[in-house]
């Protein structure tokens, strides 16, 4: 170097030069500040891979990595250089300062660089005191550090060269902000409220989904991913976020739905064979009637031949089908082990209570209903379509089923497999799942080999069969977290974070709750094993003001997906109806901390698309401040339309729990989470119902007072049961031109019958009865035959039937149906 100067000491230091900076930090006040650490890249600071040996101070938590600090110390060298040997001596540790700062964590606010579209200083944003002080002896300096010929036309103007270069925010000035204790405690953490509330930002990726169920990836290389609608319809999506217009899968003509708010059947689960690549096998899982009989359906396709984007669906084998007796809790979740084998989530069969037998399906492990299966689907292309892994635990039980791996549970609702810690591989393998309750809790489980959860025994850590409960040989495991309904009342199970771009949420197990948009979290304790929790918020203030992030999002949750490099994400829609297209997917970000530049790139292998692509167009906004004034609630208890849903409709920005019942009930508003959940004390329940569970539900109407009946209209019907009104179950009786009359079960299934329970102002179907169950109608004549509905008429006479009057059955296949107005879905 010229003249031979020695290179900076520990620290940037330089002999004699630091007293006046230190005073100057002595003296700086401590603004009360809200902190926002951003690069000048717009992102968030890293932790550096390694030591810098120039910047040494960011060395732990800054936004440069080795090559910007090598470049910034050529940059130095270069300057000094230039500087006679007096303002050299005087001026070294300043040029060094001021270098580093675009290593800060606040680089952004020194170079007022916030926002992408303003222009970006040359020179870090100084303290007036500072300033003064350095342009004493070093304002030549600054012909070579900057080339902002404003700034330099005012060197030899004190007062105007440090007003040009102060900061309108001098919380963030240079060197104030390194003694600013609320901008640099806790830096680098993740960003909490003054409740303790984790503060996270999300991107949005897909949009426009019709009651995303699922995303999962091909673990392929291509980084794609697969979005799964409940109708029965699977998307591709290309890393940039666009998508396929030809589908992946549409078995939607198959898939048992209907588009009534509530409904928990339809395409509930896919997972891709970890071979896939070799083998281009799919798995999924989905509702069906079957000869009048409702059941869950998990079948295996192949890629198609001819489109790596497509799979061949002329390919289906059926894998495995389980009768549902009933329309509710038909699990859904299909996942591979480590061990190469299919693990299988199914429901307790549905009802309240799993009422089924002496001890319920759960408990008897001679059923597949309300378990955790494992079979072996390798090397099936000969043989049996699948076989069963040597090591289940209950092979050798002649009272069991082979296929069973753990049992006891109610309706388990997404579950995952950790990854495991990224470099020590700790908690690999460890299987979560969100079971959800009955009456009062939530849980949170990790399955194991032939363990019993409890369920009906037990809900979350409480007896619910207080008889089975005081059992011995029930020998539960029970949960790692329950919650109550005053928290939320239908959990959704999440992911522990193993991804690479938010370092902080390592270890961190994230999942929601569909009834009321909660995001949680948990923790494990390593020294006790204990699970701490804490609650998930959306970022306020200047938490998620970087490009492309947003902090709200709509309230039900309905699954969590991880993509191929492990990042999170969740599914979320404003109306949960399989066909109301509200549905979007959102990224999880943490904005505290980032993966050092590089670390988390990834190249996709290439993809031959044959089909169009639809470029992603997000609509989601940042919403930077809340309204003081909450919107006023309408008080009609007319209960909404039933008609087609309705696109946009409109928002609250931060609802209580009254508003968020009331907007439940009423479903018309587009209801966001954008901060933690208040902790208002909810309304009782009715007496008799049940909270909320993993879908919605509407209201049921409120007939008006008057002194006359209503005149009957064509199409109105009633329930019977014998000769008594059924009140939510009964034989069909249907009133046509001045008479009433029944209704034969040719054809009869369940989406006839959600047609009449819905016409009733029953929001969910147990079951479509045929055979005279309720009793022989023969008072009154056949008024319908051969009807066939779609489920989404407004009665029977819009189903195509056969003429009115005109029949080939006889009273003995009256048809009947049985509803439910439960509080909550079961």
């Amino acid at each position: 170097m010229a003249h031979g100067r020695a290179a900076p000491g520990p620290g940037g230091a330089w002999p004699g030069q630091r007293p006046l900076l230190l005073a100057l930090l002595l003296l700086a006040g401590l603004g009360q500040v809200r902190p926002h650490p951003q690069c000048l890249d717009f992102k968030p600071p890293f932790g550096p891979p390694q030591p810098l040996d120039f910047c040494v101070q960011y060395s732990d938590f800054g936004c440069c990595d080795a090559e910007q600090d090598r470049a910034l110390m050529q940059r130095y060298y270069s300057i000094s250089g230039r500087l006679a040997q007096p303002v050299y001596a005087a001026c070294a540790s300043h040029l060094q300062d001021l270098l580093c700062q675009e290593c800060s964590p606040y680089a952004a606010h020194l170079y007022d660089a916030e926002d992408p579209s303003t222009p970006l200083r040359t020179v870090a944003g100084l303290c007036q005191e500072y300033c003064e002080q350095m342009w004493q002896k070093c304002r030549s300096m600054f012909r070579y550090l900057s080339m902002d010929k404003e700034l330099l036309a005012l060197e030899n103007n004190m007062a105007k060269f440090c007003r040009y270069l102060s900061l309108d925010d001098v919380d963030y000035c240079f060197p104030r902000l390194l003694v600013n204790q609320n901008l640099n405690q806790n830096l680098g953490l993740v960003t909490a409220n003054s409740e303790g509330c984790l503060q996270l930002c999300l991107v949005e990726v897909a949009n426009g989904l019709r009651n995303p169920v699922a995303m999962v990836h091909a673990n392929d290389g291509t980084h794609r991913f697969f979005i799964a609608e409940q109708v029965g319809l699977v998307w591709t999506y290309l890393p940039d976020r666009s998508r396929l217009e030809k589908p992946f899968l549409n078995i939607s003509k198959a898939v048992l739905t209907s588009p009534w708010e509530g409904d928990e059947r339809g395409f509930l689960g896919i997972v891709f064979h970890p071979k896939f690549k070799f083998n281009g096998k799919v798995y999924v899982y989905y509702s069906i009637e079957v000869h009048f009989e409702e059941r869950i359906r998990i079948s295996e396709f192949r890629i198609s031949p001819d489109d790596m984007n497509t799979l061949d669906h002329s390919s289906e084998r059926i894998i495995l089908e389980v009768e549902e007796p009933a329309s509710n809790h038909n699990g859904g979740e299909l996942l591979f082990g480590d061990d190469g084998y299919l693990y299988i989530f199914t429901g307790d069969g549905g009802m309240a209570g799993d009422p089924f037998g002496t001890f319920g399906n759960a408990q008897n492990k001679s059923t597949l209903l309300g378990k955790v299966l494992r079979i072996n689907v390798d090397n099936n292309d000969r043989g049996p379509l699948y076989r069963i892994p040597p090591d289940n635990p209950f092979v050798s039980d002649p009272k069991a089923r082979p296929e069973v791996y753990a049992y006891g549970v109610r309706n388990m609702w997404r579950c995952s497999f950790d990854r495991g810690e990224p470099y020590t591989k700790e908690g690999k393998g460890r299987l979560f799942c969100g079971d959800v309750g009955q009456n009062k809790f939530e849980e949170v489980d990790i399955i194991e080999k032939g363990k019993n959860y409890g369920w009906r025994a037990r809900e979350g850590f409480s007896c619910y069969d207080k008889k089975l409960c005081s059992n011995s040989s029930l020998d539960d495991v029970l949960p790692i977290y329950a919650y109550p309904h005053k928290m939320g009342k239908s959990v959704i199970g999440g992911y522990v974070y193993r991804g690479c771009e938010s370092p902080n949420l390592n270890g961190l197990y994230i999942f929601g709750d569909f009834m009321n948009g909660r995001l949680m979290s948990l923790k494990e304790k390593r020294s006790t094993g204990e699970w701490q929790y804490t609650e998930i918020c959306m970022g306020t203030g200047q938490t998620c003001v970087f490009p492309g992030l947003i902090n709200n999002y709509y309230q039900y949750i309905i699954s969590f997906a991880e993509d191929e490099a492990g990042e999170l994400y969740f599914m979320s829609t404003g109306v949960p109806s399989a066909t109301a297209p509200n549905g979007v997917v959102y990224k999880i970000v943490d904005t505290s901390r980032r993966a050092p530049p590089g670390k988390c790139r990834v190249e996709p292998l290439s993809v031959k698309v044959k089909s169009k692509l639809i470029k992603f167009v997000p609509k989601e906004k940042l919403i930077v401040k809340t309204p003081t004034q909450r919107p006023r609630l309408r008080t009609t208890t007319k209960t909404p339309g039933r008609g087609r849903p309705t696109l946009e409709t409109p928002r609250a920005t931060t609802p209580d729990w009254v508003e968020q019942i009331l907007n439940l009930l009423r479903n018309q508003n587009r209801v966001q989470v954008t901060s933690r959940t208040p902790t208002t004390k909810p309304p009782k329940s009715r007496k008799g119902g049940k909270s909320g569970e993993r879908r919605g539900q509407r209201r049921k109407n409120k007939p008006p007072s008057t002194l006359s009946p209503p005149q009957l209209l064509n199409g109105a019907v009633r329930l019977m049961n014998r000769q008594a009104r059924g009140r939510d179950r009964g034989r069909v009786e249907i009133y046509i031109n001045g008479e009433w009359g029944t209704v034969c079960d040719d054809l009869w299934n369940s989406k006839a019958a959600a047609v009449v329970c819905r016409q009733l102002g029953f929001p969910h179907v147990v079951r479509a009865t045929k055979r005279a169950e309720f009793g022989e109608g023969r008072s009154h004549r056949i008024l319908l035959d051969d009807v066939e509905c779609t489920g989404q008429e407004k009665n029977l006479l819009e189903c195509t039937h056969a003429d009115i009057g005109k029949n080939n059955c006889s009273h003995k296949e009256d048809a009947g149906v049985i509803c439910s107005h439960e509080e909550v879905i079961n």
